[in-house]
């Protein structure tokens, strides 16, 4: 027992814990500064003439994904907030399976624009290629799925469920809900951000990514993503393109991507990331999820393959 003791002591001193928490500070302020503000505007946008006149121009398009018009208050919310957002709308709705289901291909590809776009471009990829990347593919999934799946007409049943509290009134109600969610995300974020980088220098200083990159070196390559990218992979992967901005972030500094590899990175990531968290939080809704995962999965490896493919010529990442 004092041997195994010894030798977790001799191994945990390897690591360098200041290293590994100042590395999460740095990042939550750096992401802080970007949520806060973003997340203040969006929602009070939503109590602005502009959130209405975006709504009427989404309104009478629905019909070519094969969604009731109030379906444009769900893709709205959504692609300016979260999936949060646009599920509490789904929930007011009497939609079928298939509506929903479609609902939650398209805000699977593209949601939370704003916040994610923004993080997105922190590392180097190009804001207008992500943005049309991630509204494309909603667009093209949801004109498909209504098209080919001649199924799903059966009412969907939002189990236990629920829709949200009532609607703020006034000004400052609307202000102080604003303040309060745009500062509820900077403490959501900071608080899985700090540990994941603490974590994540642990295992740099025990030679843990290494070998992780070594042996995922065969799945990323015929992306066009070299092996020490398999990091940032498995950040966003796993917490998704805002919460695992953090390895995102600290992986670009200190990789060094050349600007190919980084846009191949996240343009993977735009078309299937948190795929535990943004997968899961569709079963209340009554629809088949596993299809919601596999689509996403199936079109991320296939277009980052093929603009790997076609894109061959790297460009370094500007300082």
């Amino acid at each position: 027992m004092n041997r195994a003791a010894a030798r977790l002591a001799k191994t945990l001193a390897r690591v360098r814990w200041l290293e590994g928490l100042l590395s999460g500070l740095r990042t939550a302020w750096k992401l802080g500064r970007i949520i806060f503000p973003v997340t203040l505007a969006v929602s009070l946008l939503r109590y602005t003439p502009v959130y209405e006149f975006l709504l009427s121009g989404l309104s009478p398009v629905m019909g070519v994904f094969g969604l009731p018009q109030e379906a444009a208050v769900a893709l709205l919310l959504g692609n300016l907030l979260n999936l949060y957002a646009a599920i509490g709308a789904i929930l007011t709705m009497g939609l079928t399976v298939k509506q929903v289901f479609i609902l939650a291909v398209m805000l699977s590809f593209s949601h939370g624009l704003p916040v994610e776009s923004a993080v997105c471009r922190q590392v180097g990829a190009s804001l207008a290629a992500v943005l049309s990347f991630r509204i494309g593919l909603a667009v093209v999934s949801g004109i498909t799925i209504n098209l080919v799946w001649s199924g799903g007409g059966a009412q969907a049943g939002y189990g236990l469920a629920s829709g949200g509290g009532p609607e703020p009134s006034g000004p400052l109600e609307i202000t102080t809900g604003a303040l309060q969610s745009a500062a509820v995300g900077v403490i959501q974020i900071s608080a899985i951000v700090i540990p994941l980088m603490v974590f994540i220098q642990v295992l740099k200083d025990l030679g843990a990514l290494e070998r992780f990159a070594a042996r995922t070196r065969p799945l990323v390559t015929p992306l066009g993503i070299p092996a020490h990218g398999s990091i940032t992979m498995a950040g966003g992967l796993l917490f998704g393109l805002a919460f695992g901005a953090g390895v995102i972030l600290e992986q670009a500094r200190e990789q060094g991507f050349t600007r190919r590899e980084i846009t191949l990175v996240l343009l993977f990531l735009c078309a299937c990331h948190a795929v535990v968290e943004d997968t899961l939080i569709f079963i209340p809704l009554g629809i088949p999820v596993l299809p919601l995962l596999l689509i996403r999965l199936t079109v991320a490896v296939a277009l980052t393959a093929v603009i790997a493919t076609v894109w061959r010529r790297p460009v370094t990442v500007p300082d």
